[in-house]
């Protein structure tokens, strides 16, 4: 049952049988806010004039009339206005029998919609960093969210491997590596190339300043620097399919991908389809020379080819440079139009930082521009703000960046040596305090993270993600192994949960309120859904966790001496759990049941 649209139509059935039909008026009904007492408002003003009374009496009459012919309404108290609504503790007790026995609570029927996520795309001249894992948390995220939605997601990676970054990496392999590889050195593969990526940096560097101290501007310097003409070149080389450069390629990208995937796997994130830039830009080129024999686009004089925005507020924007050679919206444009054309996608999105905002408001315009306005309209950027550290804003150039791996690892051991200081770990095997330290390691990470809006700048804190007490995924994960504690106990006392809470089992107020809370789970995975945002997911379980943990605080369960109430609050916290670990899933991540 909807409880919304019931209290909706209960109140519309009153408000008509007092003052007639309305029609399509909208009757404006809201939870009650937790200063006052209830669980529905109706705001009266917008019908004073159909009662011809004072919103006091109006509000009174409503009350009367409601409480008289809708038995689930056992009470209600008008604040000016305001008419606040009460359901009888019988209600509550048969929507909790109800959700107990929906195996599938909170997953919606399928949509038949069919949607593509796009996160990670990782360059493949560096390993994944602390931004890199704000992508991948947050698309994966997302993508369980809407699957909970009732759509069809298809997980997708698009892997910038070619271009001038790449060539940068191989270049710096060739001259100073000295025939290096992950194998001789003990290094990840996507450390390694990562390693020469700072290396070019700073040779180009020192490059600059000596062409300046020879006369020559910054802009020119940057220009002519010798190793930045050589990566040039190589990337020609390699949109030229040259042996040597390609076979370099492909073995670096090699090493590259195998340390992505261990990063991906500790991460918990996966993909359903893998895409590569190599692989679309060609396609994007064709598309460009569509638009330019339809008009959409311009040659210049230096062979470059652009489009001019400036009629659509925005500006002239680059599709292909002088030499030929692709730029990241050829290869946007490529990619976009194999992804719809094959996987018949309903929606397309991309969750990219937001500093390519522009990027994707100029990728749509130009595919509409294109003619393919059909679908060109359902690409959403899920833009997301960066992360930055106490210690500030991270460079991959100059090697300044947390390494993705690294974190991973120190936050598995932090959370081992704070677990086992609290003596959380007490009585654990060696395995089983790994696969804790783990699950708490990742847990705190992830719900840091995924807890802040999307579209916030976030300061990530590691000594403050992994904390016990407070808003953390700690916290949320000892309440769900509390609740397996008191349900092991109850086994071996041979306790059984109650199926159902009948009219005849006095409820709490604090009982009543867990209930509540609990039928919000539908309704926050919907709204997570259609706001692509993990963080209410996340505030929801926080939400449910410390309200559980005041109840517990404040009531026995097991030495509860009446059996039917006793059984109803076992069942009453076999739920909380399980709606915990239904919504943490959603945000990948796993909640123990040891603690």
């Amino acid at each position: 049952m909807n409880i919304e649209n019931y209290i909706s139509e209960a109140v519309r059935g009153s408000v008509e049988s007092l003052y007639g039909p309305l029609g399509d008026e909208q009757l404006q009904i809201q939870k009650t806010r937790r200063e006052f007492s209830g669980d529905y408002t109706l705001v009266t003003f917008p019908l004073l004039r159909r009662s011809r009374k004072s919103p006091e009496a109006t509000a009174t009459e409503i009350g009367e009339h409601l409480t008289a012919h809708v038995p689930e309404i056992g009470s209600y108290n008008v604040i000016k206005g305001f008419l606040n609504l009460s359901l009888n503790p019988a209600f509550w007790g048969s929507r909790f029998s109800e959700l107990a026995a929906d195996e599938r609570y909170g997953e919606a029927p399928a949509t038949g919609r069919t949607v593509m996520i796009e996160y990670s795309s990782p360059n493949t001249n560096k390993p994944l960093h602390l931004g890199h894992i704000r992508n991948n948390l947050l698309g994966y995220s997302v993508a369980q969210i809407l699957k909970a939605n009732g759509h069809r997601v298809i997980k997708a990676n698009l892997v910038n491997d070619r271009g001038i970054h790449i060539c940068k990496s191989m270049l710096a392999w060739k001259l100073y590596g000295g025939g290096e590889t992950p194998e001789s050195s003990g290094m990840k593969g996507d450390h390694l190339v990562g390693k020469y990526y700072v290396e070019f940096d700073k040779h180009y560097k020192a490059q600059i300043k000596e062409l300046m101290a020879a006369g020559q501007s910054e802009e020119e310097a940057k220009k002519n620097a010798p190793i930045m003409r050589e990566a040039q070149e190589m990337l020609r080389q390699w949109e030229a399919k040259d042996p040597e450069v390609y076979a370099l390629w492909e073995t670096m990208n090699g090493w590259v991908y195998a340390g992505f995937d261990v990063t991906y796997k500790a991460l918990g994130v996966d993909f359903d389809k893998v895409y590569y830039e190599s692989q679309t830009y060609l396609l994007g080129k064709s598309l460009v020379e569509e638009g330019l024999k339809k008009g959409v686009f311009y040659r210049r004089a230096d062979n470059s080819v652009w489009i001019d925005l400036t009629g659509d507020g925005l500006d002239e924007k680059l599709l292909l440079r002088g030499d030929g050679t692709s730029v990241y919206m050829t290869q946007d444009l490529g990619t976009a139009y194999r992804r719809f054309e094959d996987n018949k996608l309903d929606d397309m999105i991309y969750v990219v930082g937001n500093e390519q905002n522009y990027h994707f408001q100029v990728l749509k315009l130009v595919l509409k521009k294109l003619g393919y306005a059909e679908w060109s309209d359902h690409i959403t950027h899920l833009s997301y703000g960066m992360v930055e550290l106490p210690e500030g804003k991270m460079k991959s150039r100059e090697g300044t960046v947390v390494d993705a791996d690294d974190l991973i690892a120190a936050m598995v051991q932090t959370a081992r040596e704070m677990s086992a200081e609290l003596g959380k770990l007490d009585g654990c095997t060696e395995a089983e305090a790994d696969a804790v330290s783990t699950m708490v390691g990742l847990g705190a990470l992830k719900y840091f993270i995924l807890k802040v809006d999307p579209k916030k700048t976030m300061l990530f804190d590691p000594r403050e993600s992994i904390d016990f007490n407070g808003n953390t995924g700690p916290f949320i994960q000892y309440t769900h192994a509390r609740i397996c504690s008191v349900l092991r106990k109850a086994a071996e006392s041979g306790v059984e949960a109650a199926k159902e809470i009948g009219s005849d089992i006095p409820l709490l107020a604090e009982e009543i309120d867990l209930i509540k809370q609990l039928t919000e789970y539908p309704a926050t995975v919907k709204a997570a859904g259609d706001n692509f945002a993990p963080s209410i997911i996340g505030a929801y379980v926080y939400d449910l966790a410390k309200q559980f943990n005041g109840y517990y605080h404040d009531h026995s369960i097991l030495r509860e001496e009446n059996e039917a109430v006793r059984s109803m609050r076992l069942a009453l916290a076999q739920q909380v759990a399980r709606v915990i670990r239904k919504g943490m899933s959603l945000l990948g991540i796993e909640v123990p049941e040891r603690m």
